[in-house]
């Protein structure tokens, strides 16, 4: 057994740092390399308890949507990485205004280079 092993696996800052690059530069192909064939997604919206997204293709169908909507922008503010777990403190807007917008958090888990759950919770209203 060859006990040097290249590691060619990302780290979950990483991961994490693709997966915030999507959002910022809006190219969803980012996307596709770093998600797991069965990931698992629960978004804030709608409320009270959000909805839950299976697989892959459904994740990036949703993320892709989100990405595309114009007149929109994630912005990350603060990240967190523990392990194999990020939590994502964020910005989303709708219009130029802060007052068209909402904050929020989304904790992650990334195993073997994959994000393999996103948990998203939200402060406010998306219908303001």
């Amino acid at each position: 057994m060859n006990t040097k092993q290249i590691e060619t696996q990302k780290s979950t800052e990483e991961i994490i740092t693709l997966f915030n690059k999507a959002f910022q530069v809006k190219d969803v192909t980012i996307l596709n390399g770093i998600i797991s064939t069965d990931c698992v997604m629960e978004g804030a919206f709608p409320p009270p308890d959000g909805s839950r997204i299976e697989g892959k293709k459904n994740c990036l169908d949703f993320w892709e949507n989100l990405i595309n909507t114009p007149g929109t922008q994630f912005t990350p503010e603060s990240i967190s990485v523990i392990g194999e777990r990020a939590i994502i403190l964020w910005r989303f807007q709708w219009e130029t205004t802060e007052k068209r917008s909402v904050r929020g958090v989304n904790i992650m888990t990334v195993i073997n280079g994959l994000i393999t759950e996103t948990l998203g919770y939200i402060k406010g209203d998306l219908q303001s």
